[in-house]
């Protein structure tokens, strides 16, 4: 922060920043002012340090700032924006200039991945320490931030996806949280008109990634694009919704234990699901129950 983002603002530099960079701070360092302020104010690190003689109680301070840790999430959903601009400037004079100055080995885009890295470690360190602590005192406590942790993190990778989603008319701001993500085998199964598109739903599934929200289930086409030589970047075109105050589901299909139905409109539209999964379907499906009761 002190060393790139404030030098952007450093009349003696500015002419060195390239042009896709202009007003554009927000979006190579998302919230990362935000994430520096909390662990700057150390209450966090104090809680942490006071455990060092009583270990059970390290849970609690998770537990406590699980509202804080959520700032994680605005910056990881952030990060895929923040990597398109870096790869587009980041070999600009200007941060070559700034890592001189630092003297660093490393280049800025390591330092942006510092916080995506610290969101996950947490949970490491929470596993390692429910294995000294069997039936101890604060075992369960360390389960509960254990638990915490992990639904951060999954909002994390979940909202990560959701931003990829393509071709969605509406605002996805608007559907309710997202439960689930994941991708699927469908076959569907229309009742009117289209004979030929039942014929052909026996055989070959549909590949489609699934986005559950509290309001609407969205199915989407997976693309994976290569972005000028370097690793793919997946993104999900929006084919079809369903409201969930519409559809009815089957939990088991005859013949494959895997697989569970989503119909809609009294049966009029059924969704033959494939999970890859016996457990994946379940969660699936008591995901979906919650929603309908």
């Amino acid at each position: 922060l002190q060393g790139y983002a404030s030098e952007m603002d450093n009349p003696n530099l500015v002419h060195l920043i390239p042009s896709a960079l202009q007003n554009k701070k927000e979006i190579l360092f998302g919230n990362l002012p935000e994430i520096y302020e909390f662990h700057n104010r150390q209450i966090f690190l104090k809680e942490i340090e006071n455990c060092i003689e009583n270990p059970e109680l390290l849970a609690r301070c998770f537990l406590k700032r699980k509202e804080d840790l959520q700032i994680y999430e605005k910056y990881c959903q952030n990060k895929p924006r923040s990597e398109a601009l870096w790869r587009q400037c980041g070999d600009s004079i200007f941060f070559q200039e700034c890592q001189r100055k630092l003297d660093h080995k490393l280049s800025l885009d390591a330092y942006l991945l510092k916080p995506v890295q610290r969101i996950t470690k947490y949970q490491l360190l929470l596993k390692e320490m429910l294995k000294c602590s069997k039936n101890s005192e604060g075992t369960a406590e360390l389960e509960e931030a254990l638990a915490t942790m992990l639904d951060i993190i999954k909002s994390v990778n979940d909202s990560m996806h959701q931003i990829a989603i393509t071709g969605y008319e509406g605002d996805v701001g608007e559907l309710g949280k997202l439960l689930m993500q994941g991708s699927f085998n469908v076959w569907t199964d229309h009742k009117k008109g289209h004979n030929k598109v039942k014929d052909l739903a026996r055989f070959k599934p549909m590949q489609r990634h699934l986005f559950l929200y509290t309001k609407m289930l969205l199915f989407c086409k997976k693309r994976e694009e290569n972005t000028d030589g370097h690793e793919k970047t997946a993104s999900y075109s929006f084919k079809n919704s369903l409201k969930m105050s519409t559809v009815g589901i089957t939990e088991n299909v005859k013949g494959d234990n895997k697989k569970f139905e989503i119909w809609y409109n009294g049966r009029e539209e059924v969704y033959i699901i494939q999970a890859s999964s016996v457990e994946l379907k379940n969660t699936w499906i008591s995901e979906i129950r919650k929603v309908l009761t």
